[in-house]
């Protein structure tokens, strides 16, 4: 029993030692790059593209055919931006990320009839400018996480017609995120993981576009259609 004392007087006595030296004040690698008015940098990174579908319930009244609609696959994208940040005070900025994502969605089409089952890749390239308020904790040592909030407007550049489903070319973002600024002898780098959800219908329900009639039954089993993101980006600064 004596023996387990000491041994638990040991493990404490190091516990606490490893905690005072994960404590202690280390050497600051670019002391003063955030008392700048402005920042500049860029940014890469992956992201994955879903949209979300409500499906109608929508029967066609001649053949009877019942189709639901369901994002069934998820496909990595690429990204990359530029980034500029407006120091406001301490502990906030204001960030401006222009950037451009390569991605797709995969939508699946079940008929419940007679089981049949269709599908469709709808290919984007958006261009984002999101407008963002970060929120920093006080910087330790070399590294400082924080948060985000903002909005983030994007235009598919690639939005194609005579498809089963057609999304309209603007919408709208929401997005939060967190992040850590980890400061490096000769630049700043910045892991950062956002989530980012569609504030508008991007379903195109008007269908001028169609040739063949018999395709409109794919938009009119889905009543509205929302896109979400999520993003995981390196910025260089």
């Amino acid at each position: 029993m004596q023996h387990m004392k000491r041994l638990a007087t040991l493990v404490l006595a190091l516990a606490a030692i490893t905690s005072l030296q994960a404590q202690e004040r280390k050497l600051q690698n670019r002391p003063y790059i955030d008392q700048r008015r402005f920042h500049y940098g860029f940014s890469v990174g992956l992201h994955m593209q879903d949209l979300e579908l409500m499906n109608s319930g929508y029967a066609d009244p001649v053949s009877g055919e019942q189709w639901y609609a369901e994002t069934d696959n998820y496909n990595p994208g690429f990204s990359v931006g530029v980034l500029g940040e407006a120091r406001v005070n301490s502990y906030l900025a204001l960030r401006l990320v222009p950037t451009i994502h390569f991605g797709q969605k995969h939508i699946s089409f079940h008929e419940q009839v007679s089981q049949r089952d269709t599908t469709q890749n709808i290919k984007s390239t958006y261009i984002s400018v999101p407008l963002d308020l970060k929120f920093s904790a006080p910087r330790f040592n070399n590294y400082r996480p924080y948060f985000i909030a903002g909005v983030n407007p994007m235009v598919d550049l690639t939005v194609r017609k005579h498809n089963p489903l057609l999304v309209k070319r603007f919408d709208c973002f929401l997005e939060v995120g967190m992040g850590c600024d980890f400061y490096l002898p000769f630049f700043k780098l910045i892991p950062e993981l956002k989530f980012c959800f569609g504030l508008a219908n991007v379903l195109q329900k008007k269908r001028d576009d169609l040739m063949n009639r018999d395709m409109l039954k794919y938009t009119d089993a889905v009543d509205r259609a929302r896109a979400k993101m999520i993003v995981l980006t390196l910025y260089f600064e």
